[in-house]
């Protein structure tokens, strides 16, 4: 018979075994994951260098004591599968809704994170924006790009969002409501499909 000292262990281990992703907390207040890249915030030049790696940009706005930002790191951060897709395909810049950290917006206009957040229309964490692979340099980032996910969403929606920028889906005929509820239609069909993936 196993010591209640035995089984704790055992479950220490096996828990410690497991393929978990987690943030920490930054001195700012937002949550960290060690594959967000750190960058001057000159948006152009982030572009650049994701093209360069064979990415999209993607930026991602929270802020401090943001509970949807928190469940954001908890569940859909924490999946190895979103984790993967969305280093394979995008370099992730995270600015700070209120922060003071100094930006170079598409169309060189020096802002600071907050006057950014306001000029491109953020009002809510998180909020990820998803640019275009190049720029004209004229319109600015909220103009720019291609698309936008205010908000916390389970994984189907997430990762669908994700795929479906990179796929290049706000190019063609289908919508993203259209992509995303057909890929809910493949995932139940071949039995992948429930409520807490999407």
């Amino acid at each position: 018979m196993m010591t209640t000292a035995a089984r704790l262990l055992l479950i220490t281990l096996l828990l410690g075994s497991q393929n978990t992703l987690s943030a920490t907390l930054g001195d700012d207040g937002l949550h960290k994951q060690e594959w967000f890249s750190l960058t001057f915030r000159d948006v152009a030049e982030d572009m650049a260098e994701a093209e360069e790696e064979g990415k999209r940009l993607a930026i991602v706005f929270e802020q401090a004591g943001c509970i949807y930002c928190n469940k954001m790191h908890e569940t859909v951060l924490k999946d190895s599968e979103v984790v993967s897709y969305i280093n394979q395909h995008y370099k992730v810049v995270q600015y700070n809704l209120y922060g003071d950290e100094e930006v170079t917006d598409l169309d060189g206009e020096v802002l600071t994170e907050k006057t950014a957040a306001r000029k491109w229309g953020i009002m809510f964490t998180p909020t990820w924006l998803f640019l275009p692979e190049q720029s004209d340099g004229i319109e600015h980032v909220g103009i720019a790009a291609v698309g936008t996910m205010p908000g916390v969403f389970g994984k189907g929606t997430f990762l669908d969002l994700f795929t479906w920028v990179h796929e290049k889906g706000y190019a063609g005929e289908e919508d993203f409501q259209r992509y995303h509820a057909r890929r809910i239609t493949e995932r139940q069909a071949s039995g992948n499909g429930d409520e807490s993936f999407d």
